[in-house]
């Protein structure tokens, strides 16, 4: 783990959040959607189509997944050379709606660049015209800016894959859309982790993950609302409840279940289980109560024993990290 997520904290902090996805993982994921592509008009709007890789799968595979048309603006830079440091002054947006001569290249006339008046923030007046034309966005926006963005998608009721940390599934504004089913996750990343390009920030990865000029950020995940198969398959279950094994919380009416695969199978009441419950939820078979971070929110009152702490819940008078509560539906 790369010191961790040393680069992901002074990031959030910073306000910078270059990470440019490979192309290997890009193609990872989109394997499983290709027919939710047919016909349909594609955002990037976080990318530099001179260097996202985003753009460059969408175009080499425009025939391929039968899109209709590909858009991609880019922030503050307009030299086709340049690889995007934000530092100039004039933000475009591409236009892309496929092979006209059947070279199966991307040439530069193939490509329509138009000027924006802004600066390509995703939140302005002119991207958010753009938006209003795509089907489906997909891209890696800024993770501190994560709220915002996924807020933005559902106030326009649109399609999106989009990767983020793991920790925004317990922010409220977005776990409220994953309560309600119109958000969830993806088919995901090796081990929750991925390699970014990063002009910004050195990799300090020690183990045997470590590559040249990128660095390693544990706990990412993609979030979307595409069809996502996986979720329709059933988890089972082998452990049984016996209390002596799952102590319940001292400040919630519920138990902790420290792995997934533990989850008791006979066990009817609240159950607090990792956030990496959800790479496998399956809403058929449970229940999301609510996230206990920052206390639940006031969603877990009727949960509460009376305590001193409810910042995270607690066992034998230490507290765990962030939990998710749960319950089998019967």
């Amino acid at each position: 783990m790369a010191n961790k997520n040393t680069n992901l904290h002074q990031a959030k902090e910073a306000k910078k959040d270059e990470f440019y996805t490979r192309r290997e993982d890009i193609e990872r994921e989109l394997y499983h959607y290709r027919r939710q592509f047919e016909g349909k008009t594609v955002l990037c709007n976080c990318d530099d189509p001179r260097v996202s890789e985003f753009f460059q799968y969408f175009a080499l595979n425009f025939e391929w997944l039968g899109l209709k048309r590909l858009i991609c603006t880019c922030y503050k830079n307009n030299d086709i050379d340049l690889f995007s440091q934000h530092d100039k002054e004039q933000a475009v947006y591409i236009i892309y709606e496929g092979d006209k001569n059947g070279n199966n290249r991307i040439d530069p006339e193939e490509l329509d660049v138009k000027p924006l008046k802004g600066d390509g923030d995703f939140r302005s007046k002119e991207c958010i015209e753009l938006l209003k034309q795509a089907d489906i966005v997909v891209t890696n926006p800024p993770f501190s800016l994560f709220r915002q963005y996924v807020k933005q998608l559902m106030d326009f009721d649109k399609k999106f894959l989009i990767i983020g940390h793991q920790n925004a599934i317990t922010y409220k504004e977005v776990f409220r859309y994953i309560k309600e089913n119109r958000l969830w996750l993806g088919y995901g990343f090796n081990r929750n982790c991925a390699h970014f390009i990063s002009p910004t920030y050195e990799d300090t990865a020690t183990d045997a993950d470590h590559r040249e000029g990128m660095i390693r950020v544990a706990g990412v995940m993609w979030f979307t609302n595409l069809h996502v198969k996986k979720r329709e398959e059933e988890m089972e279950f082998t452990k049984k409840y016996k209390p002596e094994n799952y102590p319940e919380y001292e400040n919630y009416k519920a138990i902790e279940v420290g792995k997934t695969q533990d989850i008791p199978e006979d066990y009817d009441g609240a159950m607090g289980v990792p956030i990496t419950f959800m790479t496998k939820y399956n809403p058929n078979q449970f229940e999301l109560i609510w996230t206990t971070d920052r206390g639940g929110d006031g969603m877990l009152e009727d949960l509460k024993k009376p305590h001193t702490r409810y910042d995270a819940p607690v066992v034998n008078g230490k507290g765990m990290y962030k939990r998710i509560l749960i319950r089998h539906k019967r």
